[in-house]
């Protein structure tokens, strides 16, 4: 069976080869494969996740409790109904290690563990021994095992004795392999374990104070967790947080996902830049087939029968480089899977996953169709008789309203694709709407340039300087390469630009903004009758500027207006799981009211709430509006009769939902506190507070900000890779733009060395023109980049917004030398052909 004919034409063509299709192949194989890998690193820790969801919850099931341990009649249901039960307790505390009259104080995780831990996995020790035997102890001190990082950090070695509280334990072991790490989500201390039993003499689990019990079930594999899940909540209670092995580290997995769709909306920016040079790779290719293309149509060839040939070539071409970055895409995750894992602290099953694979063949696909159509449409602009005339390009600038329409569809699939696999439509639409507005703010810079220049070389202050006249008319002239240099620098250094601001400015709210109004330490668990000591002591002290406190408990909000809350508000931040709740009998020093008022210091009636005004407008609540919070297990109904500013940013006390006093007033509860001291008096603060009352945990809050930095350093990490790679596509295309532009160059070298220009002449006319459109990219990428950061900076990240100059700086002089390098790396060969044989051949 014969081929039609536009397919018997793209197969002979095809013989000769992917000369002049190199940049094509690598500017779509790296953004497939940048997309494909992204989506494998994500996939592979989501099937660890789940093929470890046991090992990583610590059981089948998680039944978690706050500020209490189950009581007599829960912990029998659970003894009946499931298999096994593994009583975990989990609270901060302060690790303190005596020498003399002084002390190393260390911010710790502490989980008390029963004999039945774990249900699943194993606890690793180093030196090796088994749980029991590090948890026994020695010279009649009960034993622990720490956390490496803080046994450094405290100076400790095995054998060596610490305190808890009140109680004194021997450090046995360092936890090599803790196997329900995930399961506790971020941390702002690292972990001690011990037996819930040894806390007893401590003075740490006293009533009110704030820690989780979690009781884990090893259940039967047919067991229907949904089911199960309704009996418990029957058993305890609606004041629970569920868990099962499906779901063994929800955070983790929200995280990565996230994380991982804004890796992959990174990668589609790299793909935007791969298409530029796509789009110019195609351009470049068909108008050396111009006499091909006119000899056709002299043949009697239709337009369709055209367009057909080359679509055919360009798709063939396609689905080699989306095979190349897919093969990249599925080989590089399981290269590197030792240095990923290595970093993860979940499990990951690393293999060949074809979802990613598949989403990224889709953008990959979608992306070439949308930047070849538009040169593969103006096939039909050439007439036959460039047959006979110099003619290398089509007139028309524009392809005809039907490739508009066909290429703006595209662009729409391509965009509801990716809110569809990222899960994220506001920030997907909001980078669809950024990318475009990137390209047209650099076309319309290349178009800027080229006016500037060419008015410039033929105003009178260059008359006589040839090399500058010479390099800016070659920008300004027609047929230049400013639109793909300018575009495909731009796009690659916009992404780097916008990283680098988003990333200087959280480091700086931080860092900078943060300490200059946070207080020296947020203190937890003061019990009531120790509020007044705690007071008098810090009141005595000099160095200590001011003092806030308030009662705070635990709770849920289970209901709204006799509905259950997440029917009515959905996954709203503020209910899930429990929030600190206060109580209060007059507004504290410095409440703004925004709308209702405060009730009366000696109020009696049902008890009347104040919720924070930005949440409750998020939650759609209004005044009058009855909410249900779960404390301790008992349902407590109130009524809101005021809004007011909650400011969260300064790191100070700031509750979601205040309460009346007669609400709450008789549950269990302990006091927070936060104090402001000068930075120099706080070592010796902390030990005196720690001495004095052993039971509470004193949290610095600039050791807290490190923590948070180490998280957002890894973050930035991860994004900064991703724009490095958008920006190696963009020089693999500029490289290609100055490829395709040696012929006209070796032509232009031919006519100036004729006039008598000299080498270093010509050479410094080349080198100019790259750094003007360099530094064209770089402005334009300092714009773009700077408007994309604050965007991401204000209104995602929800903190303000500072220009910072150097990555500027340096992003300029980037595109100026890359631009510069790729420029002077092709003028050599036309530098070094002579005018003679190059003039002849143009004959």
């Amino acid at each position: 069976m014969r081929l039609p004919v536009p397919l018997r034409i793209a197969a002979r063509e095809l013989r000769g080869g992917l000369r002049g299709f190199r940049v094509f192949l690598a500017c779509l194989a790296l953004g497939v494969a940048a997309i494909a890998a992204v989506g494998s690193v994500r996939e592979s820790i989501s099937a660890g996740l789940e093929r470890e969801g046991a090992s990583i919850l610590g059981g089948d099931a998680s039944i978690t409790l706050t500020y209490r341990f189950a009581e007599d009649a829960e912990r029998a249901w659970l003894d009946a109904n499931a298999g096994a039960v593994s009583e975990i307790v989990d609270f901060r505390s302060m690790a303190v290690v005596p020498r003399g009259d002084e002390a190393e104080r260390g911010l710790t995780q502490v989980k008390g563990v029963d004999a039945a831990y774990p249900l699943y996995g194993a606890l690793v020790l180093d030196p090796p021994m088994t749980a029991a035997e590090a948890f026994a102890g020695q010279g009649g001190l009960p034993g622990a095992a720490m956390d490496p990082v803080l046994i450094a950090r405290l100076g400790l070695e095995v054998g060596q004795v610490f305190r808890l509280g009140t109680q004194d334990f021997v450090l046995m072991a360092a936890i090599a392999r803790e196997p329900d790490a995930a399961e506790g989500g971020f941390g702002l201390g690292p972990r001690t374990m011990v037996l819930t039993a040894d806390l007893e003499a401590s003075g740490l689990l006293q009533p009110g104070t704030l820690f989780d019990s979690q009781y884990r079930m090893r259940l039967a594999p047919q067991t229907d967790l949904d089911a199960f899940r309704a009996r418990a909540e029957d058993a305890f209670g609606p004041g629970i947080r569920w868990r099962d092995r499906r779901n063994g580290a929800p955070g983790v997995a929200e995280f990565v996902d996230r994380l991982g769709a804004f890796l992959v909306l990174v990668g589609l920016a790299g793909l935007a830049v791969g298409g530029v040079g796509v789009s110019a790779a195609v351009r470049a290719y068909l108008e050396e087939k111009t006499p091909v293309i006119a000899t056709l149509k002299t043949l009697g060839a239709e337009s369709r029968t055209i367009f057909l040939t080359y679509f055919a070539q360009i798709g063939v071409l396609t689905l080699l480089g989306i095979a190349i970055g897919l093969a990249l895409g599925a080989v590089l995750p399981l290269a590197l899977a030792p240095l990923i894992e290595a970093r993860l602290p979940v499990p990951a099953d690393f293999g060949v996953h074809l979802r990613p694979l598949l989403e990224a063949a889709v953008y990959g696909l979608l992306a070439a169709l949308l930047f070849t159509l538009w040169p593969l449409a103006r096939t039909e602009e050439v007439r036959a008789a460039a047959l006979f005339r110099d003619i290398a390009a089509p007139t028309r600038t524009l392809p005809r309203p039907v490739w508009l329409l066909t290429m703006a569809a595209i662009f729409a699939a391509l965009v509801g694709l990716a809110v569809v696999f990222t899960g994220l439509m506001r920030l997907t639409l909001w980078s669809a709407a950024g990318l475009v507005g990137a390209f047209l703010l650099l076309v319309l810079a290349a178009r800027a340039v080229r006016w500037l220049a060419a008015r410039a070389a033929r105003s009178r202050a260059l008359r006589g300087r040839t090399v500058p006249r010479l390099a800016l008319g070659a920008v300004g002239g027609p047929g230049g390469e400013a639109l793909s240099v300018v575009l495909s620098l731009g796009l690659g250094l916009t992404v780097l630009a916008a990283v680098g601001q988003i990333d200087w400015n959280l480091r700086a709210a931080i860092e900078r903004d943060l300490p200059e109004v946070a207080p020296s330490f947020f203190v937890v668990d003061i019990q009531n009758d120790q509020m007044d000591a705690f007071r008098a002591q810090l009141g005595a002290n000099p160095a200590v500027s001011r003092v806030e406190s308030a009662p705070m408990l635990r709770g849920v909000i289970t209901g709204i207006n006799g509905r259950p809350a997440a029917e009515v508000a959905g996954d709203h931040w503020v209910l899930e799981g429990d929030r600190g709740v206060t109580y209060s009998a007059t507004p504290p020093e410095g409440t703004v009211i925004t709308e209702g008022a405060w009730w009366a210091p000696d109020h009696a009636g049902p008890p009347e709430i104040s919720f924070a005004a930005e949440e409750g407008a998020e939650m759609g609540l209004k005044l009058g509006d009855m909410l249900t919070i779960n404390v301790l297990g008992r349902d407590i109904e109130g009524r809101i009769t005021s809004f007011r500013e909650v400011d969260f940013s300064s790191a100070g006390i700031g509750f979601v939902l205040s309460m009346s006093p007669n609400g709450l007033a008789g549950a269990p509860h302990t006091h927070i506190a936060t104090i402001y001291a000068d930075l120099a008096a706080e070592p010796a603060l902390l030990r005196d507070l720690s001495n004095a009352f052993p039971n509470i945990t004193v949290i610095r809050v600039r050791d807290a900000i490190d923590r948070v930095s180490e998280v957002l350093a890894g973050i930035a990490a991860a994004v900064t890779y991703g724009a490095l790679a958008t920006l190696i596509t963009g020089g693999i295309v500029l490289i290609g733009a100055a490829a395709a532009g040696e012929r006209a160059r070796t032509y232009e070298a031919a006519v100036l060395k004729t006039i008598g220009a000299t080498r270093p002449a010509i050479l410094a006319n080349f080198a100019l023109r790259s750094a003007i459109l360099g530094a064209a990219a770089g402005a334009v990428a300092i714009l773009a980049g700077g408007l994309a950061g604050w965007a991401v900076t204000t209104f995602v990240m929800d903190t303000d917004f500072r220009f910072e100059p150097a990555s500027a700086i340096v992003i300029v002089c980037a595109g100026v030398a890359a631009t510069m390098l790729a420029g002077l790396a092709f003028a050599w060969r036309p530098l070094a052909r002579r005018p003679a044989g190059v003039l002849r051949a143009r004959e």
